[in-house]
C-alpha cells in the first residue's frame, strides 16, 4: 500500500540448549545463541555445576568450550566433575587464579598501580586464549576477581562490555558467574547481559535446605514466574515476559535427573484455562 512500509523481521537466534533437564523446557529449548548471560548465586548454590554442564552439553554438540577461571583451579574444577562422574577432557581450561605469577619484573614498577598491571596481563591472557580456542561456549568464573582488580565500578562496567563485544564479534555464547555474597548483585552488570539466572539457596532453622532457580532477565525469550521447592514440591510456570497475568493450572512434569533432584519432583507445568500446554 501507498505509505506504508513493510518491515523484515529479523530471523529468531537460534538455541543454545543447556544440557541440564528440565531447564531447556523452561527456556523453550535452551539460551539464545551469540549472547551474553549472567548467572548469580552464593557459594554452593550450583553455579560452577550449572557452567559445567553448559559446557560439556556443547561438547556432546562438536561445539568447542571454553572455561575461564579466576576463582577454582583446575584440580578443583576435575574434582567438581569427578564428584559428577564428568569428563573434562573436551573442554579447555584457563586457569588465572594466580595470575600475578605471569608479571616480569619490569611491569612491577612504580609507575603504575600493581592492580592495573594485573589486570591488563589478566585480560590479555583471556583475548589471547579466546582467539587460540575459537570457542563456541565460554564460561567466565568469577567476576568477583576481575571487580577487585578493576578497582572502580566504572572500570570494570567499560572491561565487561569490552569482554561483551568481543566475545560477540566471536560469536561465542557467555556465561559469567557472579558470587552475590561478594556483590550483591550489581544492577549495572545486569543490565549489560542478555539474560539473568539467579541460583538462590535457603537454609531454614527446621527442615531441609531450600533451593530456587530463577530466571530474573531474558531479553526477547520466555522467562519464570516462579520458583522453588520445600517438601511439597516446587510451583514453576513459563510465562511471557510481556502480557498481563493469567490464570495458571499447574501439573508435575518429570524432567529427569537434573532438575527433578532439586525440586524433589519435577517442575509443574502451566496450562491457560480453555488452551493447551505451552
Amino acid at each position: 500500500m501507498t505509505g506504508e512500509k513493510t518491515r523484515e523481521k529479523s530471523a529468531p537466534l537460534p538455541r543454545e540448549a543447556t544440557g541440564i533437564p528440565g531447564m531447556d523446557d523452561i527456556l523453550n529449548g535452551g539460551l539464545p545463541a551469540r549472547r551474553l548471560y549472567l548467572v548469580q548465586g552464593h557459594p554452593g548454590a550450583g553455579k560452577t555445576t550449572f557452567a559445567l554442564q553448559f559446557l560439556l552439553e556443547g561438547a556432546r554438540r562438536g561445539q568447542s568450550g571454553l572455561y575461564i577461571t579466576l576463582s577454582e583451579t583446575k584440580e578443583e574444577l576435575n574434582a567438581v566433575a569427578a564428584s559428577h562422574d564428568w569428563d573434562l577432557s573436551p573442554i579447555a581450561l584457563q586457569e588465572l587464579s594466580a595470575a600475578e605469577t605471569t608479571l616480569d619484573a619490569v611491569a612491577q614498577n612504580t609507575l603504575f598501580y600493581p592492580a592495573e598491571v594485573e589486570l591488563g596481563e589478566t585480560v590479555r591472557l583471556v583475548l589471547a586464549e579466546i582467539d587460540r580456542v575459537s570457542p563456541t561456549r565460554v564460561v567466565f568464573d568469577s567476576l568477583s576477581e576481575l571487580r577487585m582488580l578493576s578497582q572502580s565500578p566504572l572500570r570494570f562496567r567499560r572491561q565487561i562490555l569490552a569482554l561483551k563485544q568481543y566475545l560477540a564479534a566471536r560469536h561465542a555464547t557467555v556465561l559469567m558467574l557472579e558470587d552475590v555474597s561478594v556483590d550483591a548483585g550489581d544492577l549495572q552488570l545486569q543490565s549489560l547481559a542478555h539474560g539473568v539466572i539467579a541460583l538462590e539457596q535457603n537454609a531454614p532453622m527446621y527442615g531441609t535446605d531450600r533451593r530456587r532457580l530463577r530466571v530474573v532477565k531474558l531479553r526477547g525469550g520466555l522467562i519464570l514466574i516462579g520458583g522453588g521447592h520445600g517438601t511439597a514440591g516446587s510451583s514453576v510456570g513459563k510465562g511471557l515476559a510481556r502480557g498481563n497475568p493469567v490464570a495458571i493450572a499447574f501439573h508435575n512434569v518429570g524432567s529427569g535427573v537434573g532438575l527433578n533432584a532439586v525440586t524433589m519432583g519435577g517442575w509443574k507445568r502451566w496450562r491457560m484455562p480453555g488452551r493447551g500446554n505451552w
